[in-house]
């Protein structure tokens, strides 16, 4: 493992004492800490205005459904995962937040990256996860109408309704949707590494 990616495992560790579930360096060399909902923006202000971290940068953050997710059972299933750079110390960090259920809601970090906002509409929309406190929390890919958050698992692959524009009446249409579900061909998910050295 690389030693500048264990240094920041230990400072973060060492910073972040009593407030993190996990922390640790995944196989590609990326240190990822896992904290609890309640101590979302006091971690994430930290991280941004202490010195030796800096993590000034928001870079993505995206809704993940762990549901079915390999072969254990997570108690949780909707996360928000938030990817963080330091310009400074050149150090990438990902905060992984798992949402309560049955109401999925995390705290929006707009105050501490006002980068946040976009992202923030988009894992809403995709996945329903509500950031408290966002300014504008409203679809941002879907239709304003759109039934369901198309993202999670247990959205149907078919979809609720179809779009199409109707000829004779000269406008779109939305219909329900009238195609059977079909088997897919199964999720594989492989342990070989096999697409690690494709980028090198």
């Amino acid at each position: 493992m690389n030693s500048r990616v264990n240094q920041l495992l230990e400072l973060v560790t060492a910073r972040l004492q009593g407030k993190l579930i996990d922390a640790e360096v995944n196989r590609v060399g990326e240190v990822t800490v896992e904290l609890s909902p309640e101590q979302l923006i006091e971690v994430a202000t930290l991280l941004r205005d202490d010195a030796a971290l800096a993590f000034d940068q928001l870079i993505d953050i995206a809704g993940v459904d762990y549901a079915e997710y390999g072969s254990e059972q997570l108690p949780l299933k909707l996360a928000a995962v938030y990817h963080l750079l330091s310009l400074q110390h050149n150090w990438r960090i990902r905060l992984r937040v798992f949402a309560p259920e049955p109401l999925p809601l995390i705290e929006s970090v707009c105050d501490v990256w006002p980068a946040a906002s976009w992202f923030e509409r988009e894992a809403f929309d995709l996945f329903g996860i509500i950031f408290n406190g966002h300014p504008d929390l409203r679809r941002i890919l879907t239709d304003y109408g759109f039934i369901g958050h198309p993202f999670r698992k247990d959205f149907p692959l078919v979809g609720h309704v179809e779009m199409f524009y109707d000829v004779d009446l000269g406008r779109v249409v939305y219909r329900p949707v009238d195609l059977e579900n079909r088997v897919t061909v199964p999720r594989v998910i492989r342990q070989d590494n096999r697409y690690e050295s494709a980028g090198e």
